[in-house]
């Protein structure tokens, strides 16, 4: 039987102890003293484009890539996400990250379906998306669905027939989400209305707040449950960041990792562009930020660094993007529950890493 031992983080709180896996499960806390180390949950991240070099665009070896590298910094479950590109682009992503969904590696995070983050967006806030944006269209996200588990999908709901396109979305098990957006208030809360479930990047690529023009933001502060931020203090400032938990009841961070995470500073692909990392960020060749060089352990530490507690900055990386997904055994240490565990030092550094009751990552 594997176990770890440390300060755990039950449902009830911290208890020093032992916590026990049998297969892919926890068995049992039995209640000790534990060395100096915090035992959480492992991370969820749902959206990353991916990592150490691979890009989900890429392929399957990519994608292996990506799922490994992050599973190092504590990632147990994960998205991988697609960028706006020409569809036989995207059939090629898609077909890869089933590959991996399919057959998981021992050392890699499981992946648990794909973010499609596009291309029914808004070709006036593309981001460092790539210019293919279109209107939503059933039929080819019908072709789309099937290469892959789409769990999760980032549109604009102002695009033309986006709020019956939410409906079939909904209806075929996809989240939909709002994002890379000029909408108002109003036409977000329309689409709420209609079935869409949260924000993506919130502030990033889509309608600012202004008193008297509330737009995207504004509409996530006045009606959203959920929403995603990017927490590595270049895409949301710490301040807006605290902000947004206040208003948006369920806040949960994501990395918007792409390849350039994890490497030195250069250059990088996502999808068709070329990004280039320069200290702790990613931008295109014009500075516009690229996703991000994040992992949910440092977003973790940042969020520790900007006032929050540990447990409650643990529920913004695991539990609540689990009650998100509707994974129940996710992101919560109990019997019964998925062995995905990290161990951390006092330093809140990364010492073990398990999935499913195996450990997928040890640091030496």
């Amino acid at each position: 039987m594997n176990a770890v031992s440390g300060r755990v983080l039950l449902p009830g709180g911290w208890v020093e102890g032992r916590l026990e896996f049998e297969e892919d499960r926890i068995a049992r806390f039995l209640p000790e003293r534990a060395p100096g180390r915090y035992v959480v949950p492992g991370f969820i991240d749902l959206h990353v484009h991916g990592g150490a070099g691979g890009d989900a665009m890429a392929g399957e070896a990519a994608a292996r890539t990506a799922a490994r590298f992050h599973a190092a910094h504590g990632t147990t479950r994960m998205l991988l996400a697609t960028v706006t590109a020409p569809e036989e682009d995207l059939a090629q992503a898609l077909a890869g990250i089933h590959a991996v969904m399919e057959s998981p590696g021992e050392d890699e995070a499981r992946v648990m379906g794909v973010h499609l983050e596009g291309p029914f967006i808004s070709p006036d806030k593309l981001g460092a998306q790539p210019p293919y944006a279109r209107d939503p269209d059933p039929e080819e996200m019908r072709r789309l669905m099937a290469h892959a588990s789409i769990q999760v999908l980032t549109l604009a709901p102002e695009r033309p027939g986006a709020l019956d396109f939410i409906r079939f979305l909904r209806a075929h098990g996809v989240r939909p989400q709002i994002g890379h957006t000029v909408t108002t208030a109003a036409e977000a809360k329309a689409a709420l209305e209609a079935g869409a479930k949260s924000f993506t990047h919130l502030y990033n690529a889509m309608s600012a707040l202004h008193h008297r023009d509330p737009g995207a933001v504004g509409a996530a502060f006045a009606y959203a449950t959920w929403a995603e931020v990017i927490a590595d203090g270049l895409h949301v400032d710490p301040v807006a960041v605290r902000a947004a938990m206040r208003a948006v009841p369920n806040l949960y961070v994501v990395t918007d990792a792409v390849a350039a995470a994890g490497m030195p500073e250069g250059a990088y692909r996502l999808g068709r562009y070329t990004v280039h990392k320069r200290e702790n960020g990613v931008f295109l060749e014009d500075g516009t930020l690229a996703g991000s060089a994040l992992t949910m352990d440092r977003a973790l530490r940042n969020l520790v660094d900007w006032g929050l507690d540990l447990a409650e900055a643990v529920r913004r990386v695991s539990t609540l993007p689990a009650r998100y997904m509707g994974w129940p055994d996710l992101g919560v240490l109990r019997e019964g529950a998925q062995a995905d565990v990290v161990v951390l030092d006092p330093s809140l550094q990364v010492v073990e890493v398990w999935s499913g009751g195996k450990r997928v990552f040890a640091r030496a």
